[in-house]
């Protein structure tokens, strides 16, 4: 009548372990994430190699002479020969179109940064009354194409004797720099407080003394950031160079390297000497100032 018990005894050494399905799931995944990012780097250095390629063929055919240039375009200098650069700095008179390029980098980076700068502390920290208006007449201002003013101003400079005048091209790039540079300054402002502002005005600070003083000095990222995209722009601007800019003596560099290899065409040498004479300065501009020039973008006004 008593029920009986069984008790089985399991013997370790004749039990097969079971794989777990999930323990070896890490492990795929891992393998996988590996053959991805192998991929993603692949990916990226045929990118860089496809943007880095035609410069460092134009930087090998600098220091050749056409014949070798005809032998092998793409392969590096037999010899290392200056001849190129030297004759491409006298024929094409770079030292003063440089000099332009500069002059004119110089005041449109001056003047954009502070007609952005003030435009922007109005629209962020002052009651401007109908200030929306303002910011979208901005954004419409620097979707428009510029070809739709050329007849206009050109008409108007004619005028005013600003053809043939680096004042007068410095300020064609105050008028087309100005709207972005307000707006990407506008929003490292508005990331400042108001109460450094507030309590700026309690001391009795005026407008001007608090933008100058305060608000300003706080957005220098986004100063720097301007500042190198209207360098970089204006050093290789070329359509309203070649439209207000006539006189030899008075072409930035974008236009005297044009006419350089229109007269020069067939001495593929010296017409790469010419080019690193333009690519030179903003490339090397771009590579000091890239990690601040990223920051600037990304960050706001205030750490």
């Amino acid at each position: 009548m008593g029920g009986r018990v069984t008790t089985t005894v399991i013997d370790p050494a004749t039990t097969t372990r079971t794989s777990d399905p999930s323990s070896a799931s890490p492990r795929r995944s891992r393998r996988r994430g590996s053959g991805g990012g192998a991929g993603a780097y692949i990916v990226l250095i045929a990118l860089a190699l496809f943007a880095i390629g035609p410069l460092v063929a134009v930087v090998f055919n600098a220091f050749k002479n056409n014949a070798e240039i005809g032998t092998n375009p793409l392969a590096p200098p037999t010899s290392l020969s200056l001849d190129n650069f030297t004759e491409a700095w006298t024929r094409g008179d770079f030292a003063t179109t440089m000099r332009n390029s500069a002059i004119i980098c110089l005041g449109a980076v001056l003047g954009t940064c502070l007609i952005a700068g003030l435009a922007a502390y109005a629209l962020s920290h002052l009651q401007v009354p109908g200030s929306g208006i303002v910011v979208g007449y901005l954004f419409l201002g620097s979707a428009l194409p510029v070809q739709l003013f050329l007849v206009p101003l050109f008409f108007l400079w004619t005028q005013l004797h600003l053809v043939d005048n680096l004042f007068g091209l410095i300020v064609i790039y105050w008028a087309t720099d100005a709207p972005f540079a307000t707006l990407l300054l506008r929003s490292f402002l508005l990331k400042i407080p108001k109460d450094y502002t507030e309590a700026a005005r309690l001391d009795g600070a005026s407008d001007l003394q608090i933008a100058r003083r305060v608000v300003l000095p706080l957005a220098w990222p986004g100063f720097l950031t301007v500042a190198l995209i209207v360098a970089l722009w204006s050093w290789n601007e070329f359509f309203w160079a070649i439209t207000f800019i006539h006189d030899p003596k008075l072409r930035p560099v974008a236009t005297s390297f044009l006419a350089f290899q229109d007269q020069h065409s067939t001495d593929w040498g010296m017409t790469s000497a010419a080019a690193i004479f333009m690519l030179g300065p903003v490339v090397l501009l771009f590579l000091v100032l890239q990690r601040r020039f990223v920051s600037g973008l990304t960050a706001g006004g205030l750490k």
